[in-house]
């Protein structure tokens, strides 16, 4: 996938290409609606399409369900390269389009959106879209704002306050461990590259960014290494525990208490639910620890946005679609309810959910916690090789947790560096210094 992304720089091409079916419409006057294909991954996706074609019989979606990740960013190259057989409408996750649009894969759909559409999303979000330029390449379709999940029963069982800050958290971390040493506060997770993104970019950090027409690349930054050495430090100390996330193990611990806590996103209550059903009503979120409590700041960890493709010959219907899809309230409801996705869009989040998941019924305020931390997010630019990026992680600080070193936390930060700069480098892309 590196290798496709290696044809040209982030901003050459993607202009959006012009619409081939004739007029303002794009059909030429041809008899029948436009029919437009959308490649998702989310559910039920076709009952919230239904409310669009219901209402637009000019323009009907059809939806074509993928994988997610990976294997829908190479589906989609494959047709682009190919030239035949990509769809007009593509649902991406935020940290896979860059690659997309590098590869001229996504169409710049800037001038068929509405002047306000950038005001309905957190600039977080939204800048996730636009990498930094004028141009728009998606509209943000639904985040992962991070929440810590904790266990009020045991917090309770100990005497432990809600930790407001990141040196409350350790010491939270401490005097669980010491009241029992089976428990643990959370874990350390080698095997999440996102989640670990998700609260560098809370600390500040932005691990690529535009730098003219190069890439600059800042994974090993002081933000960064302030991270990497909290947590070392807390699974050095052993009063973290360094299981991998997803596993029987991490499962286990979830579901028998041993597991106090999770540093986790909007959506963990409907994994805990699959994970340990029985701890319903047990759990609350707070927002995450901040390292300044004066100046309080968000992480995000996942979330997806809806692209128009560069290969679409109806670019105007499509990003009116697009538009419709995340913006209209009755559309971000659907998305909500039907989808079970947390809106992207703050307002129309807020309206849309108005009570919590059902595993968390316990907080009626639990999506007030979350858009109090959608529109605290900072900012975070990926770039065209996040998978090399990710993978150096995974190999990088599954060894540092095994060591349960708080040096070789730091370390593992600048061999990610090194090699997200070479695979940069050699496929093609100017990286600046």
């Amino acid at each position: 996938m590196a290798g496709v992304a290696a044809a040209a720089l982030l901003l050459a091409g993607c202009s959006g290409g012009s619409d081939t079916g004739g007029g303002a419409g794009g059909d030429g006057g041809a008899a029948g609606p436009v029919e437009l294909t959308f490649w998702t991954w989310a559910p039920n996706m076709e009952k919230v399409v239904q409310i669009w074609n219901d209402t637009h019989p000019d323009t009907r979606v059809t939806v074509n369900k993928q994988d997610g990740g990976d294997a829908a960013v190479v589906k989609l190259l494959t047709a682009i390269k190919a030239g035949d057989g990509a769809p007009d409408l593509m649902q991406a996750e935020y940290q896979k389009i860059p690659t997309l649009v590098s590869s001229d894969a996504l169409a710049d759909i800037s001038e068929q959106l509405g002047d306000d559409v950038a005001g309905a999303f957190p600039d977080s979000v939204w800048n996730s879209v636009t990498l930094g330029s004028d141009a728009v390449y998606a509209v943000p379709q639904d985040s992962g704002p991070m929440v810590f999940m904790y266990r009020a029963d045991l917090f309770q069982q100990y005497g432990i306050t809600v930790p407001t800050t990141w040196d409350e958290y350790a010491a939270a971390a401490r005097a669980i461990h010491a009241a029992d040493p089976t428990k643990f506060l959370g874990t350390f997770s080698a095997n999440d590259p996102g989640w670990f993104a998700g609260l560098a970019q809370q600390a500040g950090a932005s691990w690529w960014g535009v730098d003219g027409e190069a890439w600059s690349v800042d994974v090993d930054s002081e933000a960064t290494r302030k991270v990497a050495s909290y947590w070392g430090g807390l699974v050095q100390e052993g009063v973290i525990d360094n299981t991998p996330m997803y596993t029987p193990e991490w499962n286990a611990a979830l579901n028998d208490g041993t597991q106090v806590g999770w540093v986790g996103s909007v959506w963990s209550p409907a994994v805990l639910e699959g994970i340990t059903p029985d701890t319903a009503g047990k759990w609350m979120a707070a927002p995450l620890p901040q390292w300044d409590a004066a100046s309080p700041a968000g992480g995000n960890w996942g979330g997806s946005a809806t692209a128009v493709t560069s290969q679409s010959e109806h670019p105007q219907q499509a990003a009116e679609f697009v538009e419709w899809l995340n913006t209209d309230p009755e559309a971000v409801k659907a998305l909500a309810d039907v989808s079970g996705v947390y809106p992207a869009a703050t307002e129309a989040a807020g309206q849309a959910l108005t009570d919590p998941p059902a595993f968390i019924a316990n907080q009626p305020d639990y999506y007030d916690v979350v858009g109090q931390v959608a529109e605290t997010t900072n900012d975070f630019t990926y770039g065209p090789n996040v998978n090399v990026a990710y993978s150096a992680y995974t190999d990088a600080f599954a060894a540092a947790a095994e060591q349960r070193d708080a040096a070789a936390f730091t370390t593992a930060l600048a061999t990610i560096q090194e090699t997200t700069v070479d695979d940069l480098e050699n496929t093609g892309f100017t990286v600046a210094k």
